[in-house]
């Protein structure tokens, strides 16, 4: 992830990520974990299938003193929740789940992504927020709960983000001026 399309995600989450826990399901460099985390969350779960790189992601940790509330599991994200992730073993908060995966998965495991969102918005708890992040490739209108994302492009990223408290209340984006769906970074309708 570009820094620019990091930072802008923080931009839109504004201080909700306080008191969360932040769930980096395609870690990489654990920088959106540990940014969250910056911004008030209280822990991080981060999962990286490369080892050297969720090692690496431990020793960041470890070098700024967040070890003690960031937890990084080397595994593939898809197998780990399948086979490992217990929701009731994390912190008892609500989650900022970040799904940002290399692009190409939204073309060649596009199903396995959209089960896999479907499943996590089942047991998030309430106030809990989802950002997925892809190119402009993926069509946001085949997520979970398609009206209710809010979409942003930052090409050639696209960034779509829900709250989970808006499905219990379906005409809050309709009401939020800030939630024009496919605008650009400026928060206006494309062209």
């Amino acid at each position: 992830m570009k820094d620019r399309v990091r930072e802008a995600i923080f931009n839109l989450l504004g201080p909700e990520a306080k008191g969360k826990h932040a769930i980096d399901l395609f870690a990489g460099t654990g920088a959106l974990a540990l940014e969250c985390i910056s911004r008030g969350a209280k822990s991080a779960t981060a999962i990286e299938r490369h080892f050297p790189t969720a090692r690496l992601v431990e020793q960041n940790a470890r070098e700024i003193g967040l070890e003690e509330v960031v937890d990084v599991t080397a595994s593939d994200t898809f197998f780990w929740l399948e086979n490992d992730f217990q929701p009731d073993s994390l912190p008892k908060l609500p989650w900022v789940v970040f799904c940002s995966p290399p692009y190409d998965f939204y073309i060649e495991r596009c199903e396995e992504l959209m089960n896999m969102l479907t499943n996590l918005l089942a047991v998030a708890p309430p106030d809990s927020i989802f950002i997925v992040e892809s190119d402009q490739r993926f069509d946001t209108e085949i997520l979970p709960h398609p009206d209710h994302w809010i979409c942003r492009d930052y090409s050639p990223a696209r960034v779509a983000i829900l709250r989970i408290a808006e499905l219990a209340n379906p005409t809050a984006a309709d009401t939020d001026p800030n939630s024009t769906e496919n605008s650009n970074d400026d928060g206006e309708a494309p062209n």
